[in-house]
This record gives C-alpha cells, sequence and structure tokens, in this order.
C-alpha cells in the first residue's frame, strides 16, 4: 500500500540526497499523497485487466488512438457572436476537430448584454449570446450537422440547447442530427465555480428535464458533462476532484432514475470533464480510477447492463490553476506535460491553454501554439502507437488504487450527510477544498514545492512583451443595440406568450420544460427574459456562509 504516513518505509536510494527548496515536496505527490521511493510487485495488489473490457482501468476502447485520436477540441469565445464565429473558422482551418463555446459572464450567470449587472462584463471572458439571433451568428457559414459542439454553460445550459437547436432548425438541420456536448453540472457550481441561478432542488428538475428531452429527440447528443475541472481550478486535491465529480454524476444517475427512466436509455450519452494538472503521474492515476470506480458503480448500484453504460467517457483541459503570469512562456511547456498526462490517461478529447490566458483571452498566434501542442503530440511523440502504456507500472497501478480508495473514502461521509446536495448545503464540498487549497498556497509561500519563475528561478525585472487581446466597450454597446433592434422588431405579443407557457410548465412538475424554452427561443425571447420568467417561479440561490 503506498498511504504510509510521510513515505515511512520508503525504500530509499544509496548516495543520493536532496536539498534546499522543493526538497520537502520529494516524499509525496501534489495532492500530498505519500510516495515511496522505489514501487515493487507487493505494492501492487490487482489483477491487471485488458483494455476495452470491464472496468475499463486501462481505456473503454481494445486499440485506444490506433483507432481514432482524441478530438481536439480548443475552448473559445470572446467578444460578440461575429467576431467568435472568425476564430471559429480559423480553428477549423487550422485542423482542429470539434467547436468549442466560451460564453462570457452575463450569459453565464443568465442576464442579458444590457443589464445593469452586466456592465464591464460583456465579452470579456468569453462570447455574448443574449438571443437566438447571435447563436445564428456564432455558426454562420459551420454546418453544424457536421461538426461536433461543446458549450460550457452551466445556469441557463438548457436555454443554450434550446437555441443550437433552433438555430440548426433553420438550416434544415434536424436535432437528431446533431452532436456535442452540454456542460449543465449545476451541482458543481454549488461546490466550486459558483455561478448558479436558481436553487439547487428545482434546478435538478430543470436538468433531468433536460436530459430526459435529449434521450428522447437528439441521440447524438451527451446530455450533460459532469466537469471536474473547475473544482481543481477551486484548489481540490485529485483525489476531491475526482469524487466530488463521480459524486455528482452519480447524483444525476440518481435523479433521472427517480424520474422513471431506464439507466441504459440515458446513461451512455453521459460525459465527463477533467482538469489535466501538472503532477504528471497523479493525473494519469486519476483518470485510470476514475473509469474503474464509475464502471463499477453503474454495473452494481445502479444495475445497468449496456456496457456503454459503464463506459466513463471524458474531456480533459491542461491546468489553468498551474500557469503563471510571470515568464508565460513557461506556460506552453507545463501545457505539454499536461497535454501527454491527459493522453497516457485515455481521454477522449483535449483543450490545450494558451501561454497566454492567465493575462488575457488568448491571441491567434497563442491558440494556434497550443493547438500545435496537441497535434506535435499526436503525430511526432508515438505516444499513441500502444493502449495505456504506463499500465503495468508498479507506481501507477499502486496510485491508481489510492486514488480509488480516497475517492470512495469521501463517498461514504458524502452520504453520511445524505447525498450530494445535503453535503452543498452543509458546506462539506466548498470546506474541503478551502482547506486543500490553503495547504497547497502554504506549500508555494515555504518553497516546500517550487513553481518555477514565480518562488524560484525568477527573473530580476519582469518584462512583459506580449501582444494581448483586449475586449473593448464597444462591444458591450454593440450588443445592446443588438438587443433594442430585436425588441423593436420582434413580435413581443408572442413573446409573452411564449414567456407566459414556461412560467406556467415551471410550475407543473410533470410538464418537461425544453419544449417551451424552444419556443420561447424561437419567439426570440432574450436569455435575460426567459431566465426572469423562471426566476418568478424558483427564486435566485444564496449560498449560506460555511467558516
Amino acid at each position: 500500500m503506498i498511504d504510509r504516513p510521510n513515505g515511512s518505509g520508503a525504500k530509499t536510494a544509496p548516495g543520493y540526497l536532496r536539498t534546499g527548496p522543493g526538497s520537502g515536496a520529494m516524499d509525496r505527490t501534489i495532492s500530498d499523497v505519500p510516495l515511496e521511493t522505489v514501487y515493487e510487485p507487493d505494492d501492487v495488489t490487482r489483477v491487471n485487466e485488458p483494455p476495452g473490457e470491464y472496468p475499463y482501468t486501462r481505456g473503454i476502447h481494445k486499440n485506444g488512438y490506433r483507432d481514432r485520436l482524441w478530438t481536439m477540441r480548443q475552448f473559445a469565445g470572446f467578444g460578440n457572436a461575429k467576431q467568435t464565429n472568425e476564430r471559429y473558422h480559423f480553428l477549423l482551418s487550422q485542423g482542429q476537430h470539434g467547436l468549442s463555446v466560451a460564453f462570457d459572464m452575463p450569459t453565464l450567470m443568465g442576464y442579458d448584454s444590457d443589464a445593469p449587472q452586466a456592465r464591464g462584463e460583456v465579452g470579456k471572458c468569453g462570447v455574448a449570446i443574449d438571443s437566438l439571433r447571435d447563436m445564428e451568428q456564432l455558426f454562420d457559414g459551420i454546418d453544424m450537422g457536421d461538426i461536433t459542439t461543446s458549450m460550457t454553460i452551466n445556469g441557463p445550459a438548457a436555454i443554450a440547447v434550446a437555441q443550437y437547436i433552433a438555430a440548426a432548425e433553420k438550416k434544415g438541420i434536424p436535432r437528431t442530427a446533431l452532436g456535442g456536448t452540454i456542460q449543465a453540472d449545476i451541482l458543481k457550481e454549488y461546490i466550486a465555480q459558483k455561478e448558479w441561478i436558481f436553487p439547487p432542488r428545482p434546478h435538478m428538475r430543470v436538468i433531468v428535464d433536460m436530459i430526459e428531452f435529449c434521450t428522447a429527440e437528439m441521440p447524438k447528443w451527451n446530455t450533460i458533462s459532469i466537469s471536474g475541472y473547475h473544482i481543481r481550478e477551486a484548489g481540490s486535491t485529485a483525489a476531491q476532484e475526482l469524487a466530488f465529480t463521480l459524486a455528482d454524476g452519480f447524483a444525476y444517475v440518481e435523479a433521472a432514475m427517480a424520474r422513471g427512466l431506464d439507466v441504459d436509455s440515458f446513461a451512455p450519452r453521459l460525459s465527463f470533464f477533467f482538469n489535466s494538472h501538472i503532477d504528471f503521474f497523479e493525473e494519469i492515476a486519476k483518470f485510470r480510477a476514475a473509469r474503474r470506480i464509475y464502471a463499477k458503480r453503474m454495473r452494481e448500484r445502479y444495475g445497468a447492463k449496456n456496457p456503454k453504460s459503464w463506459q466513463l467517457r471524458f474531456h480533459t483541459q491542461t491546468a489553468g490553476c498551474s500557469a503563471t503570469a510571470q515568464q508565460p512562456e513557461n506556460n506552453i511547456v507545463r501545457v505539454a506535460f499536461e497535454a501527454m498526462a491527459a493522453v497516457l490517461g485515455g481521454t477522449q478529447s483535449l483543450h490545450t491553454n494558451s501561454m497566454d490566458e492567465v493575462l488575457a483571452l488568448p491571441t491567434e498566434k497563442s491558440v494556434e501554439i497550443a493547438l500545435r501542442t496537441q497535434q506535435v503530440l499526436a503525430y511526432e511523440t508515438n505516444v499513441t502507437n500502444v493502449v495505456d502504456p504506463l499500465g503495468g507500472s508498479y507506481f501507477v497501478e499502486a496510485l491508481t488504487d489510492e486514488m480509488e480508495r480516497q475517492a470512495e473514502a469521501y463517498f461514504q461521509q458524502i452520504e453520511e450527510y445524505g447525498g450530494v446536495i445535503e453535503a452543498i448545503e452543509a458546506g462539506f464540498f466548498q470546506k474541503e477544498i478551502a482547506e486543500a487549497s490553503y495547504r497547497y498556497q502554504r506549500s508555494i509561500e515555504s518553497k516546500d514545492r517550487i513553481i518555477v519563475g514565480v518562488n524560484q528561478f525568477q527573473r530580476d525585472e519582469e518584462q512583459l512583451d506580449m501582444d494581448l487581446l483586449k475586449i473593448t466597450e464597444e462591444v458591450a454597446q454593440g450588443q445592446a443595440r443588438s438587443l433594442q433592434d430585436l425588441r423593436a422588431t420582434r413580435d413581443n405579443g408572442k413573446v409573452q406568450q411564449t414567456l407566459d407557457r414556461l412560467q406556467q410548465a415551471c410550475r407543473d412538475e410533470h410538464d418537461n420544460l425544453m419544449p417551451h424554452l424552444i419556443d420561447c427561443v424561437n419567439a426570440y425571447c432574450t436569455e435575460g427574459e426567459i431566465v426572469e420568467a423562471m426566476v418568478g417561479v424558483y427564486g435566485r440561490y444564496t449560498e449560506r456562509s460555511v467558516f
């Protein structure tokens, strides 16, 4: 076993002593898992399983990337829909396989661009999408039936799906042909990212309505992407990211089954989204453990019979929290190692961060370098030639077992609270992440852990000579004008009728909300108007402080 306190019993190599800054971190991972100096056969207890077979520790596909490479899906969105559409055309022309939409903060929070709460934020951290008109512009000249699209949005996720469906159908593309993923992981918002709208319990109803609708009408669509990425960005350990993400996923499974859905009808279209941090082997072990835990739970606890329901499919993004503003070119190196960890861990799709994202939205040049990082990894390094090439490593197998052990311990704690929502309401997740984040920050300040260019190997004078992408207030002004024009030219009687019907459906728990949301979108209701109609029934969530 590897959980020996402080690495006691470690098989220390003779004649080797490391001292100085960072030496205190030698005996543990970045998440404080104690490590041996050497791993041997007696550190591994599990019998090895072949790739493509239950419980999928070594990957969900027998031949790995020999049959198909991962999808290179660069996250992109800034300014208005026209500007982002131009970036999408550039990325597709450079060999990107799929699109991934980043929305701005007002859109993520359910506010229109001309709302007082949106001031100073329009188009700054993603693209501003206020109505179907913007969604149509976002995908102008792009065959929505030919590409897959991932949308990272949670509070208003059901509205974004409705907009995407309506935009495609106006092009003559049926919803049955649409492939992609909507994040929609609202539980993670209460735990880590804090971009919520409604309270947890009514919002779970909205999510299950979307799962039910997409299961019936969008066979190529991944109905929810359960996200550990933002949990890790908030400061969690690898084991916390693993455990809390899977716990959220199981909560959605239980909610959908409680609605009466057969687990095998929707589970094959659930997907996950993980962070790939800088501790190379720990991340690989995390991904391997995730597949094994998920497969066992889906088959043994939830009774899934379809092997596709046992297979955890995931997207990975390199760690934003590992990037530094100091010496930002070093981020290229960090991203390359993090991307390789994701690939050796068996990811299905990957986003590589740009070197300047800690400073601003990425420029076209830095995005190109990030994409080229994936392409070099895919076509030059030969790491794709063998499935799970680190499988059988005494260290990786032992660390995979330890990730699983820690995750199961967290599952037990969550069950003692009564479930994920009850643990959220008690502040359990938030407290665990805050404590882990504090410990990590202290290790950097004490130089127990070295961050190159930050607490060691600094330059005497930092010189930043980089072109940065800047979003001006003209974007917000343009969005405001567009909204004024929309409200003046649409059928406002129809707008009010569809909003009234939506609000009535919110009161009726047996009426699926998705058809009503699509009607609202097609009437050119704005996102803010739709959200306010729902808030009129559900209210807005206020987090309870926990100390």
